[in-house]
């Protein structure tokens, strides 16, 4: 199932390349085009391009603005032209087909769009090349038309200036949507005409970042107060940050978050929670018509500003709890027929969506915005894995693939315990390549309603500009390919070289991206499975293992296999407000000189090192014998990942191996641990 053109280039790669006697070599153009047909000869660069053909001149003149900053000199000239811009309809939206021959240039594409991804190719290949170009015709289509990259300023703030060098590389790998997620409960970031408090307080705290903020009182200041740490954009900025970006063919879509992570707004708005009390909630009382006037002030100006056809309203992790007994709420449930709070959420979302439809615009959201019954012209954007995305392109709705497994550009990309402290997840380079948003699997109904790819960043935990650069970069670039690229055509190896030198560039341009050559990868201890007295035993569980993190099973810990990096990697077993209380049968008494168990702490995550780890033996399975009880010396508040095993080594005898990880006592505190190892 394709959902790009062919110009049937089969007949000329065979020519042209035969024509050389060479086989084919790689453009290293990024993401990599869909066909290659290489020619005889050389194409000699100019100095100073002349260029003439069919854009029209504001389109001609985002492209002289462009080059320009690239260090290619373009001049309009009608006289003997080099590189000739050309009209051909039959090309796809966004799409080109870029000849280049011994005489000349000939960029053919059926919008400016496609005329501008035709010039990033060319661009890539004079980086590779230099001013003698390789004879070559390219056909050139994105597989989908949504390829995206969000920005979570909310946690921390980032000026429209670092905003702007993001939407730069963006270009460059040929992203057309920017998700700005402008608010969130750590801070508002829009300046909004009719409720100045959002940008006199709710955009300023008094704490250095947001860890700070979130362990310590989660207050807002005003912006003249000392410790004021936050910032907004102003109107002006917005237009700017979009013009920047239309001139670089990329949508900017904003995202203004309801009915949850709204605690900034409720401070200073405390009339539009449940409890009317500032610093009590964080959902919005869907049951006061205030609320209502408010969000939808807001999202005129919002839409005012932003000419996007998406306007994002989050939709996700509402708590609802205030919802269940606010009197408000329960009288609107009762009036609308509502029987549950996921409906209450729903008719928000509904009623919101009749707001931005009348404006002409489309609604997106996250795929909590699904529970209570889909609004009727909504486009999902599923995050908790594809399953969300699926149900609404089946549903007829359309949906933009983000699960966080493949797309969550907050989670460590290489050992945790040396990468700055981020998230307690992990995705690698290759994992984000490997992603299939769409595969034909899904059938012939669902894969036309997935729209495309994106990759988000949260900047919980990534206060600074420099961090920031290097969680997105080259990870970023791999988001890229998954959306322009056919999977057919993807091929990790060659992009991972490409990779290498992209990183390169971005160094030399002042980006701060990830050191890729340098990555560890899997964790040492996963790569092998582990071959040992308790491999395939039983194992009898006096404390329940979480359900949501229930690994494989009863034979977790005795299936040979070693937890990695990521404790969602289903090798983790998680037990949460608990101690682990677990017992192996070895099947028989035997000599026995270690018993190990490795576990892992994750503050972002709320994982802790347990307590004390109590190892015993037994031969009947009822009286036991302490071998060691090994006490934790990792500190409550260390930031990173860090994993350890608990162990015992000596002399004893046993049939029945006992382990008992005593929980730290704090509240929400989960304990994880992959594999009980006996010799």
């Amino acid at each position: 199932m394709k959902r790009f053109f062919l110009f049937g280039l089969a007949a000329l790669y065979v020519s042209l390349a035969s024509c050389d006697g060479e086989r084919p070599r790689t453009t290293g153009i990024t993401p990599a085009p869909q066909q290659v047909a290489w020619g005889r000869g050389r194409c000699v660069l100019p100095e100073t391009i002349a260029c003439a053909g069919d854009l029209a001149p504001a389109d001609m003149s985002d492209i002289e603005t462009w080059a320009d900053r690239q260090g290619l000199a373009l001049v309009a000239s009608d006289a003997e032209p080099f590189l000739r811009f050309a009209t051909d309809d039959t090309i796809a939206a966004e799409g080109y087909r870029l000849t280049v021959s011994p005489e000349g240039i000939l960029l053919a594409s059926s919008d400016a769009a496609g005329a501008f991804y035709g010039m990033q190719s060319l661009l890539q290949l004079t980086e590779r090349f230099g001013r003698e170009l390789p004879a070559l015709e390219i056909a050139d289509a994105p597989r989908f038309p949504y390829r995206g990259l969000m920005l979570d300023v909310s946690r921390h703030f980032r000026d429209k200036e670092f905003v702007k060098k993001q939407l730069d590389l963006m270009a460059r790998y040929k992203f057309n949507r920017f998700h700005w997620h402008l608010t969130d409960g750590a801070g508002w970031r829009i300046a909004i005409d009719r409720y100045p408090e959002l940008t006199e307080i709710a955009a300023w705290r008094p704490y250095p970042d947001w860890d700070a903020w979130h362990t310590g009182g989660r207050r807002y200041c005003r912006r003249d107060d000392p410790k004021a740490d936050g910032g907004y954009y102003t109107k002006d900025d917005i237009r700017e940050v979009i013009e920047y970006a239309r001139r670089l063919h990329i949508t900017v879509v904003p995202e203004i978050e309801m009915p949850g992570h709204s605690e900034e707004v409720l401070a200073v708005y405390p009339e539009l929670s449940c409890t009317g009390e500032p610093y009590t909630c964080s959902d919005f009382c869907i049951g006061n018509e205030k609320t209502f006037q408010f969000l939808t002030d807001v999202l005129d100006e919002v839409i005012d500003l932003f000419p996007s056809e998406y306007i994002h309203i989050g939709g996700d992790e509402a708590s609802k709890g205030a919802w269940r007994t606010c009197p408000k709420c329960k009288a609107r449930m009762e009036r609308e027929g509502l029987k549950d709070v996921d409906e209450l959420q729903s008719y928000l979302i509904r009623r919101i969506e009749r707001h931005i439809n009348a404006r002409g615009r489309k609604l997106l959201g996250w795929d909590e915005i699904l529970e209570g019954g889909l609004a009727p012209n909504a486009t999902v954007m599923s995050w908790r894995g594809v399953e969300g995305g699926i149900a609404a392109a089946r549903s007829g709705h359309h949906a933009v693939m983000s699960p966080g497994d493949h797309c969550y550009l907050d989670f460590c990309q290489d050992d945790p315990t040396v990468e700055p402290p981020a998230a307690a997840a992990f995705l690698t380079l290759p994992t984000v390549y490997e992603y299939d948003p769409a595969p034909d699997s899904l059938g012939e109904a669902v894969v036309p309603m997935i729209l495309g790819v994106q990759g988000n960043l949260w900047c919980e935990r990534v206060p600074t500009e420099e961090h920031c650069e290097h969680m997105l970069w080259p990870r970023g670039v791999a988001i890229a390919e998954v959306g322009w690229t056919q999977p057919e055509h993807k091929d990790y190896d060659d992009f991972y070289a490409r990779v290498l030198v992209e990183i390169e560039r971005m160094q030399e341009r002042g980006y701060h991206p990830f050191e890729q050559k340098d990555a560890v990868g899997s964790r040492v201890e996963s790569r092998e499975p582990v071959a040992c007295l308790s491999t395939g035993k039983a194992v009898t569980y006096n404390t329940a293992y979480s359900p949501k993190y229930a690994a494989a099973g009863d034979g977790t810990l005795t299936d040979g296999l070693r937890g990695g990096w990521n404790y969602g990697d289903k090798r983790w077993q998680g037990w949460i407000d608990s101690d682990v209380d677990v017992v192996v049968d070895l099947e028989r008494k035997q000599p026995l000189t270690y018993v190990g168990v490795d576990f892992m702490q994750g503050f972002s995550a709320d994982i802790w090192m347990p307590r004390e780890v109590e190892i015993s033996v037994s031969d009947d399975g009822e009286r036991y014998t302490t071998l060691a009880v090994v006490a934790n010396d990792i500190p409550f508040e260390y930031r990173k990942s860090v994993y350890e095993t608990f162990a015992w080594s000596g002399e004893a005898e046993g049939r029945y191996v006992r382990i008992v990880a005593r929980h730290n006592g704090h509240k929400g505190g989960w304990i994880f641990c992959d594999e009980v190892v006996v010799r």
